[in-house]
């Protein structure tokens, strides 16, 4: 019997022979997490994005759309806290140069203790990686990780960098004449759609009269600078996204989660996807 991985790298054989999905750049040996939807893909990219748009924006009276910028002024990400906070820690191993999450290292590690037996020594490297990451104590997460003899999975050696924030934004320059100051005109490829709704809130509300509770979707580009890009199209530095964010009154927020939540599960179910 086929294992699930088995599984998975069929399908991704299945998507690239049949003219769905396709390695971006793949002449020039590819790039890592980037993919091109061929003939099929794109068609059916399509129909699921219409598909979503007809029900989410044109079966809604209270819902309306918005196609907002890739690029946003940089304080929009700085007001978020994606400047300060959207990062992961990373660590190098020195003899592979392979770079690892430092959560998914230990993660998988812990897995590794579960298997083998020592279920408490699994529970216990969990608990103290979450406190250590809650602290934002790099160097004790660098000293768990030596406690422990975690390696790397390629060069099988413990010979580590210290543990780093990694922003998981891409910049760019913006303009055409490079600033003195260096990050004057420093802006970033979008992380997520959500940003561009939030700050066109009043936009909408005022020209669209509307009133809450209302909704304003859209679908875009975003991009994300993944440490660790794997999983296919399940986790690629630049993907599409089709999202609604919806305005409330305090206080009714659980009839709008169950409403909600409904209405989702209904949608999915409607493509195909089994329950």
């Amino acid at each position: 019997m086929a294992t699930d991985n088995n599984r998975f790298q069929a399908i991704i054989s299945h998507c690239k022979e049949y003219g769905f999905i396709f390695p971006s750049s793949e002449i020039y040996d590819g790039l890592g997490a980037v993919y091109d939807y061929g003939q099929w893909g794109s068609e059916l990219k399509k129909n699921i994005k219409d598909y979503w748009w007809k029900s989410m924006v044109q079966m809604n009276e209270n819902i309306v759309g918005i196609d907002a910028a890739i690029f946003m002024h940089p304080t929009t990400w700085k007001a978020s806290g994606h400047v300060d906070n959207f990062s992961d820690p990373m660590i190098d191993n020195k003899d592979s140069q392979k770079r690892y999450r430092v959560d998914h290292l230990i993660e998988a590690k812990a897995d590794e203790l579960e298997k083998d037996g020592h279920k408490e020594q699994s529970d216990i490297l969990l608990q103290q990686m979450d406190a250590l990451l809650a602290a934002n104590d790099f160097a004790g997460l660098k000293t768990l990780i030596e406690n422990n003899k975690i390696v790397c999975g390629i060069s099988g050696t413990a010979n580590w960098t210290d543990v780093r924030q990694f922003n998981l934004m891409f910049s760019t320059e913006f303009g055409a004449v490079s600033s003195e100051e260096g990050e004057e005109n420093i802006v970033y490829l979008r992380p997520e759609t959500a940003q561009g709704i939030f700050v066109n809130f009043l936009n909408v509300q005022k020209t669209g009269r509307m009133k809450i509770p209302f909704g304003i979707a859209q679908i875009g580009k975003a991009f994300r600078n993944e440490i660790v890009a794997r999983q296919f199209i399940f986790r690629m530095r630049e993907f599409e996204q089709m999202e609604m964010q919806f305005f409330i009154r305090p206080g009714s927020q659980k009839e709008w989660y169950e409403h909600w939540k409904a209405e989702r599960m209904k949608w999915h179910l409607s493509l195909g996807i089994a329950a």
